[in-house]
């Protein structure tokens, strides 16, 4: 039986809009589910629009926010040397991964949303039929995806991504680019999500998403559940 290998694509994008605060990537988002795809001995590459050490949110680092995935990131250093110098994203080709995962953070509102680079391996993906899979505010990766007939990917696809309560929860409704909920559900997306906070996931064929940090699992364990099937 061949390894699997998941892609993880993370954001390079540290500036929190024009309020002289840093963003990037949620660590809780990569660490969960990373560690739980080498547990199921899945080969993982990371990778990046800039490639080398993507931002990680400030935020993501106080203790509030700390689970036993990043925990466990802290003290491996293996792992974190890994971060430190991700795979420029363009120079590696869909066809040598089974899936691609997106970890959120507010970073990909600003740099994967747009990425032509990002937007043609994940359609190179769907049109393999291989999995994509991305959690909170990663979502933002599918919205300008589109299929083979020229339609958006998750045009009437059952979807979730960070809510708009949830945003104005971390009072950054002002501060983002666009708001996912709301531009998930202009693409004709599916939109669904559940009570601020908590953790859901949906698939809906080879789109997997999650709504918010403390969905990561989930969504990483759907990921597993579609490369098995």
């Amino acid at each position: 039986m061949n390894t699997k290998k998941i892609l993880m694509v993370l954001t390079s994008h540290a500036d929190l809009g024009n309020t002289g605060e840093k963003t990037g990537f949620w660590i809780e988002e990569f660490a969960a589910p990373y560690y739980t795809f080498k547990d199921a001995s899945i080969e993982v590459t990371l990778a990046s629009p800039l490639g080398g050490q993507p931002p990680i949110d400030p935020k993501s680092e106080l203790d509030d926010f700390q689970t036993p995935a990043t925990v466990k990131y802290f003290t491996d250093s293996e792992t974190q040397n890994l971060v430190a110098n991700t795979h420029v994203l363009a120079e590696l080709n869909a066809d040598d991964f089974d899936a691609v995962f997106y970890p959120g953070g507010h970073g990909p509102l600003w740099d994967l949303t747009e990425n032509t680079t990002s937007i043609q391996l994940i359609e190179r993906f769907l049109a393999s039929n291989k999995p994509v899979a991305a959690v909170c505010h990663a979502t933002a990766a599918f919205l300008n995806v589109k299929n083979s007939t020229g339609e958006y990917a998750i045009k009437g696809k059952a979807i979730s991504g960070f809510t708009n309560t949830e945003e104005a929860a971390v009072e950054l409704t002002d501060i983002v680019p666009f708001l996912l909920e709301d531009e998930l559900i202009k693409r004709g997306g599916d939109y669904q999500k559940v009570e601020d906070w908590n953790a859901f996931a949906v698939q809906d064929g080879l789109i997997i998403s999650g709504q918010n940090p403390a969905s990561s699992t989930l969504v990483a364990k759907k990921l597993l559940s579609q490369l098995n099937a």
